[in-house]
């Protein structure tokens, strides 16, 4: 049962003023209407479409940023076994994020701060962040205290194939980077709460200056260590960057009606709200999170470069995967909030549908682009300084099979957080059962064979025996999920991505054997290779009339006009 809009209680001076004045800001900033009455499904398309298309451009600088960064740390330390020790002490941090942090929390948080917004009890929502807000500090304070002390003990687990001195560097690094927890647990709710106002700069871009802060670090400390200790930097620059990027979106919290008091209530029921739907949430977010260190598991079992080597194809990997799919999957997160708050079905079962092909009409082509050049990205990108020729074929490998999982983890990721915004988290959680399992039965089974590629693909499976799961459970939700149409589009963007994938891989080969493999070379062979392919692709698309290119054509010729 939901609190009434009393007074704070205590309510005295200052505090009362700015409590009073937030409530005032936010009846005048955010009318009501916007979340009560059904929003007309024009006017919504073309919002959505214009913040998904300014979050894909700025998640595209975030994810060329991170791509320069791969770089640089690929020329300083190749894939040898210092970074693959820092991949594993980054990746366990990572996991308890995924847990308690960001990821857990905004889809937690989101559909409850919006409820209690739209039924304009404005007090009620901003007691509930500022109370969450210094929860999650004490609560991942103490959990990063703890991590930094049992390191010895929790680190060896995730990786058996190592020796012991670089063991010992992995539980160094980590304890290193276990402080991002706090900073990322604020970050979910500073986030969560921009996100409701659909605010969406911020978020989008701190992730490049995060990139280009952990550039600049790296650059300016690398020299000051010696040895393997040289990978120290690349750490530290981790946990400022981490800093950098929660200073941005706190700073545009000043363009919401939000203002942070100093509110403990515990008691408060949102607060039961939020903790009850991030705990499947948490368990969710967990597992998938879970597959990296499986991966690394394994990898580690195959040799000492394997974890690393994973890491880095699976950074070239999420490049298409952030610059669209996850945008969109952000950006249409508070939507289907509001459809599902607001029983809205028919709206949200379209919007969902029409997002699913939108993901697959880019990361289809993406996948083939990745099949057929997965070799020369991976010189063209990593080879230099200490990235050797021998270890770009096994991330080249690493690569071309996490190309099959593409689409579906695009897809995958946007049914997750539809199933977020019904409030029937335990769901997903299922279904994350099933892809952690599937996954480490399927590299358990083709790491022995088949090492760094058997791993992968494991990882390929595990994400689509989940897709089709979540598809099939949906579809009973809202009566239909318009898989005719999904089908029809999958066919004829499949047909477009062959087109593109043969002659990428043709005009590639040719321009590879008359330049050579200079620096240059390759950047004209591999880049005109893929512009042709890429005018194939949308060719065939638009003789096939894939619905999905005349709504970006639209998009264009709107902002354009």
């Amino acid at each position: 049962m939901e609190r009434s809009e009393a007074p704070d209680t205590p309510n005295h001076g200052t505090r009362a003023i700015n409590a009073d004045v937030a409530v005032g800001e936010a009846e005048a900033f955010y009318p009501s209407e916007e979340f009560v009455l059904p929003t007309p499904r024009t006017g919504q398309g073309g919002r959505i479409a214009r913040s998904t298309a300014f979050f894909s451009v700025a998640t595209a600088a975030s994810r060329v940023a991170g791509l320069a960064r791969e770089i640089v740390a690929a020329g300083y330390f190749g894939v040898k076994g210092p970074v693959s020790a820092f991949t594993i002490a980054f990746q366990v941090p990572n996991l308890v994020r995924a847990l308690f942090a960001d990821a857990a929390l905004q889809p937690a948080f989101v559909p409850v701060f919006t409820d209690l917004v739209g039924r304009r009890q404005y007090r009620e929502a901003f007691r509930l962040a500022s109370t969450l807000l210094l929860l999650i500090t004490m609560v991942l304070g103490a959990l990063t205290a703890i991590f930094v002390l049992a390191a010895p003990v929790i680190i060896p687990v995730f990786a058996p194939g190592f020796e012991e001195s670089l063991v010992d560097l992995t539980v160094s690094l980590s304890r290193v980077l276990f402080p991002i927890l706090i900073l990322l647990g604020i970050s979910g709710i500073v986030v969560g709460i921009l996100n409701s106002y659909d605010r969406f700069g911020a978020f989008a871009i701190s992730p490049f200056f995060w990139n280009v802060t952990i550039i600049v670090v790296l650059v300016v400390l690398e020299p000051l260590f010696h040895g393997e200790d040289k990978i120290y930097a690349y750490a530290i620059g981790i946990l400022i960057g981490t800093a950098v990027q929660l200073v941005i979106p706190a700073w545009d919290l000043r363009h919401t009606p939000y203002r942070f008091t100093w509110s403990l209530d515990w008691r408060h029921p949102g607060v039961r709200r939020v903790l009850l739907l991030m705990l499947p949430v948490t368990i969710s977010l967990g597992l998938i999170n879970f597959n990296a260190l499986i991966n690394s598991f394994f990898g580690s079992l195959v040799s000492k470069e394997a974890p690393a080597a994973i890491d880095k194809a699976f950074r070239l990997y999420q490049l298409p995967q952030g610059i669209f799919s996850v945008a969109i999957a952000t950006v249409l997160f508070p939507t289907l909030a509001r459809f599902a708050n607001n029983k809205e079905f028919v709206n949200l079962r379209a919007t969902l549908a029409n997002g699913m092909r939108q993901i697959l009409f880019v990361l289809v082509p993406a996948a083939a682009t990745f099949l057929a050049l997965s070799d020369p990205i991976i010189r063209l990108v990593y080879q230099r300084g200490e990235f050797h020729a021998n270890e770009t074929v096994v991330v080249a490998t690493a690569l071309f099979w996490f190309a099959f999982s593409l689409p579906t983890n695009g897809v995958y990721l946007l049914q997750t957080r539809t199933f977020f915004s019904l409030q029937k988290p335990w769901q997903a959680t299922g279904l994350a059962v099933i892809d952690l399992v599937v996954s480490a039965l399927a590299a358990w089974a083709l790491y022995g064979p088949f090492g760094v590629g058997g791993i992968v693909a494991g990882t390929g499976i595990g994400t689509s025996a989940a897709v089709f799961a979540q598809a099939y459970i949906l579809r009973r939700e809202f009566g239909g999920l318009e898989l005719g149409r999904l089908l029809s589009t999958t066919i004829r963007i499949s047909i477009a991505s062959l087109a593109l994938a043969a002659v990428s891989w043709v005009v590639w080969d040719l321009l590879d054997q008359a330049l050579g493999r200079s620096t240059v070379a390759q950047i004209v062979s591999l880049g005109t290779g893929m512009t042709v392919g890429a005018i194939v692709y949308l060719g065939v698309a638009w003789v096939l009339r894939i619905a999905e290119l005349e709504q970006i054509l639209r998009l264009l010729r709107r902002r354009g006009g």
